[in-house]
């Protein structure tokens, strides 16, 4: 296989960029993820790849939610915050304020959407797991013009040198 044309392949996939929540006994995982994707309309059905040694892969697979927090395409701030080790501060995460959702997970309040889902099925292999989620709950905080999806903040909007896969 040539590597160069496998990663540039692979690096044309467009990326958005989200904040994935979960919670498990007082411990709260949060971080950035791209890998992320509709799968069924009915049920409503989402899927999204998260790191096999990550604290949150670990915290989605024993309280089986997880709530996708969907950033806006100017809160790079808030993608680049959750991409580093999470903190805790009074009720924030990482600075973020939150609240509980509907699953119980948090919730970030400055997310311009977010789907709260119950874990319905897990594939893991290789270095990322696959985690399937029943939505159970929606929101939108903001309005969009336009396309929805042009809304959402993706690895692009981050730089000509910023990329992701490959």
């Amino acid at each position: 296989m040539n590597t160069d044309a496998k990663k540039t392949a692979l690096r044309m996939i467009p990326y958005g960029l989200y904040v994935l929540t979960s919670e498990w006994k007082g411990e709260i995982g949060a971080a950035t993820v791209s890998w992320v994707t509709q799968a069924s309309f009915q049920p409503p059905l989402l899927v999204v790849g998260v790191k096999a040694d990550s604290t949150s892969h670990d915290l989605i697979k024993s309280s089986g939610v997880f709530v996708l927090n969907m950033l806006s395409v100017d809160q790079n701030e808030v993608a680049s915050t959750f991409i580093k080790e999470t903190q805790f501060e009074g009720d924030t995460i990482s600075g973020e304020a939150y609240s509980r959702g509907k699953t119980g997970a948090p919730v970030l309040d400055s997310a311009a959407a977010v789907l709260e889902c119950r874990l319905v099925d897990t594939v893991e292999k290789g270095d990322h797991s696959i985690f399937v989620g029943e939505v159970v709950d929606a929101s939108a905080s903001i309005e969009t013009e336009g396309r929805p999806d042009e809304s959402v903040l993706r690895v692009k909007h981050l730089g000509e040198k910023v990329f992701y896969g490959g």
